[in-house]
């Protein structure tokens, strides 16, 4: 808090209950509660979860209403409030493949071993404004038409008969052909260093950063990852992607404690994950297919995507491809997606500069006096001149 203006320190008090003022907004109007933020918002809050690194619905729809909706904002509350917490162990690496499935898409199998399964997305509806939401109560236009209670009793059998074992990874086939890559973890375990522990450390584009580098996306942006790989398709790097797999669901997260020395079940965490499957243009390898991954907090299809694809891109060095583009790039891309990052840094320009501001102004008035000084010195000597010329 800065008090070198006279009375600034009640002028942000002030601020700070004019504030709390406009979050209520209008008091004739209920006011707003956490299960409805995380229920009725889930994806804002996903990404919330997602970007500020901790798994709390409630916790994030609390700095999602502290924040007025700003999601940045939230998050840096979330990160913050992470940073208070004990860490008394670490969780076993979760096994995505016997995911409980709520979303499974394929967009490069028709036949997809195990079947797709849509669930709930954007992706078919109209991007048209449906006035029945204005009106609590009212059903959707896109409600899906009236079952009779067979055929809910059969969508029911189906689904539960085709989950009672994990579902096929979509691109294991091609692995069994020998057609995909076949990566070998960077590490063991519980060894994968840390990025909340340990800072990054650059150039970080060898096979063996890729666990940190899928970290540090996880957190980031997810409007600059989208930007990064929107970036790749449009020609600025190498990949051409495919969605080999998209899932969304629950994994059970497990941990051993040292006095047990076995797992023990904690809960379920929702996550949603991608493959990308690239053609290779490189070097290293022979011809065949190459992966990108995403995994995300939550529902965060658009962030799994984009992840998984700058993912590949990142892996140019490794692959021996010509790095020609900003998402080929491991400084550029890791050094400028964190949003807490990213937005305190900008944002700190509000803050008073002023003994800054005074050293620019008097730079510049000094070039300026310079300018004139020497402009008025070349005219009096090209007067000189003329002067003894005539």
């Amino acid at each position: 808090m800065y008090v070198a203006v006279k009375g600034g320190e009640k002028a942000i008090a002030a601020a700070h209950a004019l504030l709390a003022r406009e979050r209520r907004g209008d008091v004739q109007i209920p006011e707003v509660t956490l299960e409805q933020l995380a229920g009725q918002l889930k994806l804002a809050v996903d990404r919330i979860m997602a970007e500020g690194s901790l798994y709390s619905p409630e916790l994030a729809a609390l700095a999602f209403k502290q924040a007025r909706g700003d999601a940045v904002e939230a998050i840096f509350l979330l990160r913050a409030y992470r940073t208070t917490l004990p860490r008394f162990g670490v969780s076993e690496p979760v096994d995505t493949s016997r995911m409980r499935v709520e979303r499974r898409i394929s967009a490069t199998w028709k036949d997809l071993p195990g079947g797709q399964i849509l669930g709930s997305t954007f992706d078919y509806t109209h991007r048209l404004l449906d006035r029945g939401l204005a009106v609590p109560g009212t059903a959707p236009r896109d409600t899906e038409p009236e079952r009779t209670a067979e055929d809910l009793a059969m969508m029911a059998t189906d689904t539960q008969a085709l989950l009672q074992e994990p579902l096929p990874r979509a691109m294991d086939a091609l692995g069994r052909e020998g057609l995909m890559e076949s990566v070998s973890p960077s590490h063991e375990g519980n060894d994968c260093p840390d990025i909340t522990r340990q800072p990054l450390e650059l150039p970080a584009d060898g096979s063996g950063d890729r666990a940190v580098r899928l970290q540090s996306m996880a957190r980031a942006d997810e409007g600059f990852l989208l930007g990064m790989a929107y970036s790749t398709q449009r020609g600025y790097g190498a990949v051409h992607p495919f969605t080999g797999e998209l899932r969304r669901g629950f994994v059970e997260l497990s941990i051993t404690p040292e006095e047990l020395g076995f797992a023990i079940t904690l809960g379920e965490v929702e996550l949603t994950e991608c493959d990308m499957v690239s053609r290779y243009t490189g070097r290293a390898l022979d011809p065949c297919f190459t992966r990108g991954y995403g995994l995300v907090f939550g529902n965060n299809e658009r962030k799994a995507l984009s992840m998984s694809i700058v993912d590949r891109a990142l892996r140019a060095r490794e692959l021996q491809e010509d790095q020609i583009g900003p998402a080929q790039n491991p400084e550029f891309v890791l050094m400028h997606g964190d949003n807490v990052d990213a937005s305190g840094f900008v944002q700190h320009i509000k803050l008073p500069h002023y003994v800054d501001f005074q050293a620019e102004l008097s730079l510049i008035r000094q070039l300026r006096e310079r300018k004139h000084a020497e402009e008025q010195a070349a005219a009096a000597s090209e007067k000189h001149a003329e002067a003894i010329h005539a």
